[in-house]
C-alpha cells in the first residue's frame, strides 16, 4: 500500500486514542532512521516521541481546515501566527523560529504543459509546503499543486543514515525538492522563452506582443516564488539552530547554490522576455511606419492623375489642347509620364 494510501486509512484507524484528521495523508513514527510499523494516533505519538533516543515523528497534511490543524497544533505547541499561515497559505516564502519549533514556508512551481504561449496560456502553477520541524516531530503542510511527499518520505527511508539526523532531515529533503523541481521548471521555461525569440526575430510578420507579455507575467509568478526564499537558506546554511546539526546545514549550502543558480537563470529570462517584448514592439512600429509610407506613396500616385482630372473637370471654353483632336490621348500620356516618374523616384527611395 502506498504512504499515502496508508496515512488515509490511518486517519480514520478506530484505535483509542485521538484519532488523525482526516487531511492526514501519512504519519509515522521513525527511530534511528528507520519507520516503526504499526498504526499511530496523536495520543500514541506524544507518548513515544523522544528527541534524546532520536524517535521522532512524522505527520503529512494536505490542505488541512482550521480544526484539522488546530489539533495537531495543540498536541505539538505550534504558535498560533504559524498555524494561521499554514491554515491559510498563501505566504511569502520565508523561515521563522518560534522557540524550539522552525517554520520554514515555501512555494513549490509545476510547469503547465502546453502547445504554445498564447495571450492567456497559463505557463506555471504555484502551490506552497510548509514544513514545521521540532524536537520529536516534523509536520509537513500542503495547499494547491504543491506535489506529494510520498517520494520524499520514501527516498527518505532508504537512507536511515540521513533519516537518523532527525526532523532536520525532513526539512532539508523537502527544500531540496522543491528547488530541485524550480531547476526542472526552469530548464522547461527556457524552451519557450527560445522558442519566442526565434519567433520575434523571424523575417516573417512580427508576432503579437501580448504572447510576449504573457510569457513575463508567468516568469513575474515564478520569479516572486523563488527569490523570497534566498534569505531563509542562507539563514539555514550559515546560522546555528539546535534544531538542526551540523552536518545537515552543510546540505542546506548545497540546496543554497541550487537556489541560486536558478534565481540567476530567472534573472537571464527576465532580461531576455523584457528584450523581446522592445524588439517585438519596436517591430510593429516599423511595421506601420513601412504600411504608412506605402500608403503615402499611393496617394502621392493617385494624386497626380486627380489633379490633371479635376482642372480639366473644371470646363472651362478655353484649356490646353481641349479643341485638339488628340488632346484627350495626349493628357493621358502626360498622365502616365508623370506616374511614372514619381513611381520610379518612390521606388529608388525604398517606399515602395
Amino acid at each position: 500500500m502506498a504512504d499515502e494510501d496508508r496515512g488515509l486509512q490511518m486517519a480514520h484507524s478506530d484505535d483509542d486514542g485521538t484519532w488523525l484528521p482526516p487531511a492526514v495523508v501519512d504519519c509515522a513514527l521513525y527511530e534511528d532512521g528507520r519507520r516503526l510499523p504499526g498504526p499511530v494516533t496523536l495520543d500514541t505519538i506524544l507518548e513515544r516521541i523522544d528527541p534524546e533516543s532520536g524517535r521522532f515523528a512524522w505527520i503529512g497534511l494536505y490542505e488541512p481546515t482550521a480544526d484539522q490543524l488546530q489539533l495537531v497544533a495543540d498536541a505539538f505547541d505550534l504558535h498560533p501566527l504559524a498555524v494561521e499561515d499554514a491554515v491559510h497559505a498563501h505566504q511569502r516564502p520565508k523561515l521563522e523560529r518560534y522557540g524550539d519549533i522552525l517554520f520554514l514556508v515555501l512555494k513549490t512551481i509545476v510547469y503547465v504543459d502546453h502547445e504554445k504561449v498564447t495571450a492567456t496560456s497559463e505557463i506555471v502553477d504555484t502551490g506552497e509546503i510548509m514544513v514545521f520541524a521540532g524536537p520529536g516531530f516534523a509536520i509537513t503542510v500542503r495547499h494547491g499543486s504543491a506535489p506529494p511527499l510520498v517520494d520524499v518520505r520514501r527516498q527518505l527511508q532508504d537512507d536511515p543514515q540521513q533519516l537518523g539526523c532527525g526532523p532536520a532531515a525532513i526539512l532539508y529533503a523537502v527544500a531540496d525538492m522543491v528547488v530541485d523541481r524550480y531547476m526542472e521548471v526552469a530548464d522547461r521555461f527556457a524552451g519557450d522563452v527560445d522558442t519566442l525569440e526565434a519567433e520575434v526575430f523571424s523575417p516573417d510578420l512580427p508576432i503579437d506582443p501580448s504572447r510576449i507579455y504573457q510569457l513575463k507575467r508567468e516568469l513575474l509568478e515564478f520569479k516572486r516564488a523563488v527569490t523570497p526564499l534566498a534569505p531563509a537558506l542562507q539563514r539555514l546554511s550559515e546560522q546555528k539552530f539546535p534544531q538542526v546539526p551540523a552536518q545537515v546545514s552543510a546540505y542546506f549550502r548545497d540546496v543554497a547554490d541550487h537556489h541560486q543558480r536558478v534565481a540567476e537563470q530567472i534573472g537571464t529570462f527576465d532580461e531576455l522576455v523584457g528584450g523581446m517584448l522592445g524588439a517585438s514592439i519596436a517591430q510593429l512600429n516599423v511595421q506601420q511606419n513601412a504600411d504608412m509610407r506605402r500608403i503615402s506613396a499611393w496617394a502621392a500616385l493617385i494624386a497626380v492623375p486627380t489633379m490633371v482630372v479635376g482642372i480639366y473637370g473644371m470646363n472651362f471654353d478655353f484649356m490646353p489642347e481641349l479643341k485638339t483632336r488628340y488632346g484627350y490621348p495626349a493628357v493621358l500620356a502626360v498622365i502616365a509620364i508623370i506616374c511614372t516618374v514619381v513611381y520610379r523616384a518612390l521606388r529608388r527611395n525604398k517606399w515602395l
